[in-house]
């Protein structure tokens, strides 16, 4: 039977057995989902610490061309309900569900801004699934969602929120609204 080594809380790597046409799971070393490398919509390398410090953050995959782009309402009203609590919304841009964010990043920041007053922080455009998976995204879909379903992303409006200490700790799909009780209640189970 294959092996696994798999690192201890105590040191070495220890031995973990897989049965037949097991596929290993994805081990991660990031303690702190904040630090990893990401790029804003302006082109300039950050992080999530960097853009938004030690806040609690509703990560969202957004599209300006989709049925659900009128969700960017309810995630402005989040923004403006808890920004001043220590929250914060990061919109990132994909255009992988039926080429529905097309724009440059210079367009997709004038829709944004005109269309729905979005004031919080926009990351590059990247892929969310597949073999050009951003790293950011790599460890967030390892997050099971309230049925227990980790994975790829279904489509656009994903939510992902991670704590203030850089743990994810919820996914709500693409249907789930912003201000739906359940995405409500999770933020407000972190918040001060």
């Amino acid at each position: 039977m294959p092996t696994l080594g798999t690192p201890s809380e105590d040191g070495p790597a220890t031995e973990v057995a897989l049965a037949p046409g097991e596929i290993p799971p994805i081990i991660s070393t990031v303690t702190d989902i904040r630090d990893i490398p990401v790029q804003t919509l302006a082109g300039e390398p950050a992080t999530l610490a960097e853009l938004a410090g030690d806040k609690a953050l509703l990560v969202v995959n957004v599209a300006s061309k989709c049925g659900l782009t009128p969700q960017y309402t309810g995630l402005v009203a989040l923004q403006q309900a808890y920004g001043s609590r220590g929250f914060s919304v990061v919109g990132v841009p994909c255009n992988q569900f039926m080429g529905q964010e097309p724009g440059t990043a210079e367009e997709i920041q004038q829709f944004c801004s005109t269309t729905y007053g979005v004031d919080f922080p926009l990351l590059a455009k990247v892929d969310v699934n597949g073999d050009d998976r951003h790293p950011l995204y790599r460890e967030l879909v390892q997050t099971a969602d309230a049925e227990g379903d980790a994975g790829d992303i279904q489509w656009n409006f994903e939510k992902f929120l991670i704590d203030r200490d850089g743990k994810v700790v919820g996914r709500f799909r693409p249907r789930t609204e912003p201000q739906d009780p359940s995405v409500v209640a999770a933020i407000e189970s972190v918040l001060p």
